[in-house]
């Protein structure tokens, strides 16, 4: 009878653990972010990215550059204006094209910046064009690349001298009866490029938040550190406006045959790969041409899933989004594995379908409780006031892919803090307009990680890695 007396102290608590769990009290999977971070705010006489050679691969330094002289809070609205603009003019892309029914062996590794420092958000590289260094945008979603010239008629304030043409003996200009003139319609969309001038072939490229790209299309000389590339088709801008900050173009690595990774095949064999760092002060990652996984760095293993084919958006880098957790916990959701979702470095804020978007904010509201509510930024809905918190534990976001290929989103890419002061910190996430639009994963929501992408094998590869350059 002891014995008996004895046990069932443990038998009581095996029921009332048995009734908290059936109450639905769970343990939730949480990471810590830092409300101290030092944003950087840098001014233009910052460093520009570095390049260097490594196991046969050439690695580029990947900056994000900071607001300078603009207060934060307003240059960040701006941005993310300008990133709301983008993803409109993305979907209408996708809209005209589906309404149209229209076809469509070294390593090189650069270092990649965060832009904040170049006033943009979204993330540059240099790289060498003739004998002048240029400071790059990186985008995936864009084809061609363009940098500023002379002369020209109407430019943007940018960091560093214009190319000059007529000062490089390498640089030839391509003339507009050319095959390579006449598949410029196929990527850009414009069918005028012999209007202006016959003996030049013309290109104009609109992005939709106002920002354009005017200017012929040039042949030149194009190096990531000690690699070169011969006769590379860019695009010499003459009248250029828009949201670039100080750089001093745009480097394309979408999917057609004008984008960087088509042209560079040949050395490179269609494979890039980057880890995009935070915004922290003295924060770096690499953009790596070439498939060289032994520069990588990263700290889980690399999973891979196939880029979807879709005839009509074939520059576009598409993957089957089949599942996501909030704190370990999977939404349910019924769009999840319809139509794919766009993995693009030049979106900031991550789109998802309406239904999913509702579904990780209530997640994530019920896991990240008892906190002060704060107005909603921009295109950010769900914000918090957690002044006074020198850190929180947040729920986990994990997107899930065909193929069992998981992308771990990092703490740095779950909260945006708008204040410094923590009074305004948002859940970096945000829904489209419709339902049946396409969804967008945004570099906010790829920091630190290894993206691989394999243009050959069609596939892309994720993996956990703290970026740094060094």
């Amino acid at each position: 009878m002891a014995e008996a007396t004895a046990v069932l102290p443990y038998f009581l608590f095996l029921l009332s653990l048995y009734l908290i769990v059936a109450n639905g009290v769970h343990s939730y999977d949480k990471k810590s972010f830092n409300l101290q971070r030092k944003q950087q705010h840098g001014t233009f006489g910052c460093l520009l990215p570095q390049s260097r050679r490594e196991k046969g691969a050439i690695i580029l330094e990947m900056k994000d550059r900071g607001e300078c002289s603009q207060k934060k809070a307003d240059w960040l609205e701006k941005q993310l204006v300008r990133d709301g603009l983008h993803v409109r003019s993305i979907q209408n892309h996708i809209r005209r094209k589906a309404s149209s029914h229209i076809a469509d062996a070294s390593e090189t590794q650069v270092p990649l910046t965060s832009g904040i420092k170049f006033q943009t958000l979204n993330y540059i590289v240099s790289m060498g064009l003739g004998s002048q260094n240029m400071t790059m945008i990186v985008d995936t979603g864009s084809d061609l690349t363009w940098v500023q010239c002379e002369p020209c008629q109407s430019c943007y304030n940018q960091k560093g001298p214009l190319f000059k043409p007529s000062t490089s003996p390498s640089y030839q200009s391509i003339l507009c009866n050319s095959t390579t003139c006449q598949s410029l319609q196929s990527t850009t969309g414009n069918s005028r490029a012999c209007d202006g001038n016959p003996s030049t072939c013309d290109y104009v490229v609109n992005y939709g938040d106002g920002s354009y790209t005017r200017g012929e299309l040039g042949v030149e000389k194009l190096s990531f550190g000690v690699i070169s590339v011969s006769n590379f088709v860019f695009g010499c801008g003459r009248n250029n406006k828009g949201l670039f900050g100080g750089a001093s173009g745009l480097m394309g690595l979408g999917r057609s045959h004008l984008s960087m990774i088509s042209q560079t095949n040949a050395t490179f064999g269609g494979v890039f790969s980057y880890c995009l760092p935070s915004t922290q002060v003295g924060a770096s990652g690499s953009l790596v041409m070439g498939n060289q996984s032994g520069v990588f760095k990263n700290v889980t293993p690399i999973a891979y899933t196939r880029m979807v084919p879709n005839i009509q958006l074939s520059n576009f880098y598409i993957l089957n989004l089949t599942g996501i957790d909030v704190g370990g916990v999977a939404l349910q959701a019924s769009s999840f594995g319809n139509g794919g979702i766009i993995l693009d470095s030049g979106t900031v804020i991550s789109r998802l379908a309406p239904s999913v978007y509702k579904a990780l904010k209530a997640k994530f509201l019920e896991q990240f409780s008892g906190f002060p509510s704060a107005p909603g930024f921009s295109i950010l809905d769900t914000c918090f006031n957690l002044t006074g918190y020198k850190e929180v534990n947040i729920p986990t976001i994990s997107m899930y892919f065909e193929g069992n290929a998981e992308l771990n989103v990092d703490a740095t890419g779950i909260f945006y803090l708008v204040k410094e002061d923590a009074s305004q910190v948002c859940l970096a996430l945000a829904s489209l307009s419709d339902e049946y639009e396409m969804g967008i994963i945004g570099n906010y929501q790829q920091r630190n990680q290894r993206v691989i992408y394999d243009a050959k094998l069609s596939k892309v590869g994720f993996a956990g890695e703290p970026c740094s350059f060094t």
